[in-house]
């Protein structure tokens, strides 16, 4: 059974203020909370693992994590999924070594243990002459996933069977953001995931994605390189920026278990626009392109016209990110004060070689160990990090009161609870909300019981 974890303020919800809009620094850098959260969250949450495209054939495998552990997902010869904990039962040693690649089976390099596509234990050195036979290998597997699932192309997986199912942990806004996702059409992966290690927790990594306050002045020479900021490149222009600025400008989705939705919003204005083809800019950061692609009927049939407008970051809770310019981003904790950042690259399969090479190469300038706006960000992680750490700083809380209690939630019939408004940290604080009823959850149960749900029309967040 699970150790008992207690938060030293009597709930993790006493570490978010919704009310005054502030979170103490504390659960950003103490080490006891973040191994609490190895626990209650990421071993209990579906998290992202790969995209089928990586793992097509029998055989094919892709090693990623769940929390700080590592895991195989792969695809056994009956065509299954399988998501299996990369460590040997005998001694606990890795019994993969390789990032991704294609297998019969799985070695132990210890003591020789071996291990076939769906976890079972097939070979054992010595089994008839030191084990006498009597080694009961069908309870000797593998530690396998309790759910694997894929949802358009995604595979998710959770190490907790009393979980929900997929599609019901996503809930409309989770599954929106993988519709928008996958909305211009049938995606691939391309080959390699940029990884960097960053001096920062992991919430910090998260909490940035909503974050369109920080851009024009940490970005600043990102945007006079020209690689983002105003339409003809360089700074944005003074009626840009009052465009990021106005009322109403930006869309937050919010949704149950954590997951949301944040930033611009694609407007009237930008739609009359398009009609014309004229494509007046909105004024964020990298500028217009065309968005046809969303009004599509089979498409927004999907996503509705909440989703036709949304252009900001969706967050999948805990740490998966998908980007508005085909990168999915995974904020992989090593430590309560240490990030390993994961990007994956996707196009659209009709993408002829030169979008591709666009994309690819927009993508590596963007974001990851070479991205121009991950170096800024990064540096920001860190130090933010670090002024959570001290004593005397502890005793102040962080401020999230932008916009606090001023957001009007509307939710359409049948459509997910949203709120309209100029820049703001609704995001920010609904992320932070959910991680404390998930701190505070003793189990699946309770949590499915007590977490918040999507807001009401009227209500003010």
């Amino acid at each position: 059974m699970p150790q008992a974890i207690e938060a030293k303020k009597g709930s993790f919800g006493a570490y978010v203020d919704l009310e005054n809009g502030t979170i103490e620094r504390e659960i950003f850098s103490d080490e006891a909370i973040y191994q609490a959260e190895l626990e209650r969250i990421f071993a209990r949450a579906w998290n992202f693992m790969c995209h089928e495209s990586q793992i097509p054939k029998t055989g094919d495998f892709f090693q990623t994590y769940i929390g700080e552990e590592s895991v195989i997902v792969t695809r056994d010869k009956n065509g299954e999924l399988q998501v299996l904990l990369n460590s040997c039962r005998h001694r606990g040693n890795a019994v993969c070594r390789a990032e991704s690649g294609n297998t019969r089976s799985f070695l132990c390099t210890y003591h020789g243990w071996t291990y076939d596509l769906e976890g079972k234990l097939i070979g054992v050195p010595g089994y008839k002459e030191y084990y006498k036979g009597c080694l009961d290998k069908a309870k000797w597997g593998l530690v396998k996933a309790a759910k694997v699932k894929s949802y358009k192309g995604f595979v998710f997986a959770t190490m907790d069977a009393d979980a929900p199912e997929l599609e019901e942990f996503l809930g409309d806004v989770g599954c929106l953001a993988l519709d928008l996702f996958t909305g211009q059409g049938s995606l691939v992966a391309v080959e390699g995931v940029q990884k960097n290690v960053i001096g920062t927790n992991w919430k910090f990594a998260v909490d940035n994605l909503f974050d369109y306050y920080h851009g024009e002045i940490s970005h600043a020479s990102a945007m006079m390189s020209g690689v983002v900021g105003s339409s003809g490149g360089g700074p944005l222009t003074n009626e840009e920026r009052e465009a990021i600025l106005a009322p109403m400008t930006h869309r937050v989705v919010l949704g149950e278990y954590g997951h949301a939705i944040g930033g611009p919003r694609l407007t009237p204005d930008f739609w009359k626009s398009q009609a014309e083809g004229t494509l007046m800019k909105q004024g964020v950061a990298r500028g217009v392109r065309n968005e046809e692609w969303r009004t599509n009927p089979d498409v927004l049939a999907q996503i509705g016209e909440v989703g036709r407008d949304v252009r900001g970051h969706p967050s999948i809770f805990p740490n998966m990110w998908l980007a508005n310019n085909g990168q999915i981003a995974m904020r992989m904790p090593k430590g309560h004060d240490k990030t390993e950042i994961w990007w994956f690259t996707f196009v659209p399969e009709e993408f002829t070689e030169e979008q591709r090479r666009a994309r690819v190469t927009g993508a590596n300038h963007a974001f990851g160990p070479a991205g121009l706006l991950e170096q800024d960000d990064g540096e920001n992680w860190d130090q933010s990090t670090r002024g959570t750490r001290g004593v005397i700083a502890r005793r102040y809380p962080l401020n999230y009161q932008m916009n606090v209690g001023k957001g009007e939630v509307m939710r359409p019939a049948g459509g997910p609870s949203y709120i309209d408004a100029a820049l703001n940290e609704h995001g920010q604080l609904w992320t932070w909300r959910a991680w404390a009823e998930w701190m505070d959850a003793e189990s699946w149960s309770d949590l499915m019981k007590n977490h918040s749900k999507a807001p009401e029309a009227g209500a003010l967040l």
